[in-house]
């Protein structure tokens, strides 16, 4: 268990010890985090402790979470997410699926489907361009 740190809130001080171990590869980008039992046991925090912390790093997409999966380490983020001269920003929008997303995505043309694009800079200029499809999740 990490030493604490006085003044910060605990799950801020867990979302910090997760955080390293992601930067580090202790949990390697793409991996699987430990589940919540066993993070309540290692930390000593209830559920909702560590759910506030998870819920961090989802904020900063140094996590995703997917419901029936679990939460595992982003593998699109890295270091550089984490430098001062350096930024993402990233842009969701609504996109109706041409011939070659209907059929990758196993959906008619036309479907609706959340197009993600995260554009990546250092210094200023542009290091990368990623555009990621989603599904359009929709509540029943």
């Amino acid at each position: 268990m990490p030493t604490p740190h006085y003044g910060q809130p605990r799950y801020r001080v867990i979302a910090d010890e997760l955080r390293e171990r992601i930067q580090s590869g202790a949990i390697p980008l793409g991996a699987l985090l430990p589940p919540e039992s066993a993070l309540t046991t290692e930390f000593r925090a209830s559920r909702g402790t560590i759910r506030q912390a998870i819920a961090v790093l989802r904020e900063e997409r140094v996590v995703n979470t997917e419901q029936g999966r679990g939460t595992y380490a982003n593998p699109r983020w890295h270091d550089s997410a984490l430098d001062k001269n350096s930024g993402s920003e990233t842009r969701r929008r609504r996109v109706a699926a041409d011939r070659e997303l209907a059929a990758l995505f196993a959906v008619e043309v036309g479907s609706l489907l959340v197009e993600e694009q995260t554009v990546a800079r250092t210094n200023g200029a542009v290091r990368t361009v990623a555009r990621t499809y989603h599904l359009l999740r929709t509540n029943k």
